[in-house]
């Protein structure tokens, strides 16, 4: 499970998951996007963790002075450098966060769409993405809605159906927890859960609630 996204999810089937044909599920991808979008300017740097081929970070480069993408999976960012290609201040990198080690600070990085849960983010590797921000410099993470279940569960169907992903075992798929039979299992960060890691993070933060698809923490170091 450590590696899904490098062994099954990554490249040309992860840009498959986002060809969605479900318009609400659309709308909850362009809203993420949107609301960091109203927060950037063009002279920040921007680091953007789990960004599979580049699809957030294409969106964004026009708004920010440089974005970096980082994913563990070496397919989905060799992907990602064409898929970027005539946008030059974007670049992707291969790297597990959990290994995360870089030069410069960023000014703004993000963990968009679940990706704290995706990537199995501990205290250890949030505090890691907290000394990777500069000071004054802010950090996004976002997570499901509860409101947003019942579209999540409908997109995660299409994935199955495309064969993407294994069958749903609807048994354990509760309580914002979806769980596939080939092993895949989808978490879900709480607006409780991001309220106590802003909390530990000791700096300013805030919960919203963005669309009715997402919950973002957002921490200003300040």
């Amino acid at each position: 499970m450590n590696n899904y996204y490098t062994e099954k999810l990554g490249a040309q089937k992860l840009f498959q998951v986002y060809e969605t044909q479900i318009l609400r599920v659309k709308q909850y991808l362009q809203a993420e996007i949107d609301f960091v979008k109203k927060n950037l300017s063009k002279t920040q740097s921007v680091l953007e963790l789990g960004a599979g081929y580049g699809r957030i970070v294409r969106k964004l480069a026009p708004h920010c002075n440089s974005i970096v993408g980082m994913d563990i999976s070496e397919d989905s960012v060799v992907l990602g450098r064409e898929y970027l290609k005539d946008h030059t201040n974007a670049s992707m990198v291969v790297m597990d966060i959990h290994q995360m080690e870089f030069s410069k600070l960023f000014n703004v990085i993000l963990c968009l769409q679940n990706g704290l849960s995706a990537m199995r983010a501990d205290s250890t590797v949030i505090n890691k993405i907290l000394e990777t921000l500069a000071p004054g410099g802010m950090v996004f993470f976002s997570s499901y809605s509860d409101k947003f279940w019942n579209f999540r569960l409908k997109w995660f169907e299409e994935q199955v159906f495309k064969g993407l992903l294994g069958k749903i075992d609807y048994t354990k798929t509760q309580n914002g927890v979806i769980v596939c039979q080939d092993g895949f299992k989808a978490m879900t960060h709480s607006p409780e859960d991001f309220q106590k890691i802003g909390e530990q993070s000791g700096y300013p933060y805030h919960v919203q609630e963005v669309d009715e698809s997402s919950v973002f923490l957002i921490i200003c170091k300040k």
